[in-house]
């Protein structure tokens, strides 16, 4: 009876302090949107393809490499990561390597130690504090940034690991889209690693000179914007509600908001076609259960919604008719709406999106339809397990 008692009191001030941290810090959480911009992007969807390029890049790093992960592993392609930014450091190149807290949770001291030895400046995002420890606990860093020199930017859902290239056996096959800037646009991943990067260690990095080289102008109109919890949700509901023919939204977890979800169900009854892709595996306890009753009405409303079978989708997408597409490392879920820490790109160009439409094209042709019928077979341990993903739904 101790025992239970102890559990309801810990629960009850975990959520008290949930609460009012959301109350305290909703007055601080920015949307920060960038000006915009023209540059080049190259889009991969290939975690193999992107690795080459990106180690590739790094290795031509003459001044400095800056990079924001969610989540660095500790496996054989993450060592190689680590032994090439050792390199660079021992060469003379500034190195900052920023990684979450949770996200690269448990990175062995012998890594770090080994990284800060050779020059390597390494630090943690979001490293929760007291007080309002468990609400700064339950906030993430989720953008994964990279800009070497000042010249070349990577932005996208990749992180570093040998799960990314395929090589995990439960995951199998990894679908992710991630782009490569040049041109005009590097300067706002730069600032925008500049402000984590102080706010993670208080260190100012200020001279333009040095990080912010002049920059020739790309071919592809687009525009950054990072949010900090709250502000993405307006964002999502703006970009449903001037959609006019056809809305396709990729996510590995789809577990939207009310009023999202309410865009949603307007945009069905103007006619809008909406095609929602999601994985058909999941990497985390309960984010499946927790879509099926939005996919519920969804499906009843008419939207086609599909599953990724051939490995493991973590793509974050949305396209809007055929002139805007947004990619980025926010997830379509409450908890990129609500907590994490974001940065997406929103690219208005025609041609972008005709590419981005045939990557997500090949990946619905590997994909399962949903019907009602699957709604309606579900067992009684899934339907517990909604009930439950539904009352932990900002937290997944």
């Amino acid at each position: 009876m101790a025992v239970l008692l102890f559990i309801v009191i810990l629960l009850l001030l975990v959520v008290l302090d949930d609460k009012l941290g959301q109350k305290i810090y909703r007055s601080i959480r920015v949307r920060r949107e960038y000006p915009m911009r023209k540059s080049n992007l190259q889009f991969f969807t290939d975690g193999r393809q992107l690795f080459d390029d990106y180690f590739q890049t790094i290795k031509q790093a003459k001044h400095h490499i800056h990079i924001l992960f969610y989540i660095v592993k500790t496996d054989q392609v993450s060592q190689q990561f680590y032994d090439l930014l050792k390199q660079k450091a021992k060469e003379g190149v500034e190195v900052r390597l920023l990684v979450d807290w949770i996200g690269s949770f448990g990175l062995p001291k012998t890594v770090i130690r080994s990284l800060q030895e050779s020059g390597v400046k390494l630090a943690y995002s979001h490293r929760p504090t007291f007080p309002r420890f468990f609400y700064k606990l339950n906030r993430r860093n989720h953008r994964k940034i990279t800009v070497i020199d000042g010249k070349t930017g990577y932005i996208g859902g990749f992180n570093i690991g040998k799960e990314y290239i395929g090589q995990d056996p439960k995951f199998g096959d990894w679908r992710d889209y991630h782009l490569k800037v040049t041109g005009e646009g590097v300067q706002d991943l730069q600032t925008q690693f500049f402000d984590d990067w102080a706010a993670a260690t208080k260190e100012k990095l200020f001279s333009k000179n040095d990080y912010f080289p002049e920059l020739e102008s790309g071919t592809i109109p687009h525009k950054f914007i990072a949010t900090n919890g709250h502000f993405l949700e307006n964002d999502y509901i703006h970009l449903i509600e001037q959609t006019k023919k056809e809305l396709i939204i990729g996510s590995p977890y789809f577990i939207p908001s009310k009023k999202v979800m309410k865009a949603l169900l307007d945009a069905l009854r103007r006619g809008v076609k909406v095609i929602i892709l999601v994985p058909l595996k999941a990497d985390h306890p309960l984010v499946k259960e927790a879509a099926f009753p939005y996919f519920y009405r969804l499906l009843k409303a008419g939207a086609h919604i599909y599953r990724f079978y051939q490995g493991f989708y973590h793509a974050k997408v949305i396209i809007i008719d055929d002139g805007l597409c947004d990619i980025g490392t926010a997830n379509f879920d409450k908890r990129s709406f609500f907590l994490n820490s974001e940065i997406n790109c929103y690219i208005h160009d025609k041609q972008f999106v005709k590419i981005a439409r045939t990557a997500v094209n090949r990946d619905l042709a590997d994909a399962e339809k949903l019907t009602l019928d699957f709604w309606r077979k579900r067992t009684l341990w899934d339907r517990g397990k909604e009930s439950v993903s539904m009352f932990i739904s900002r937290l997944l």
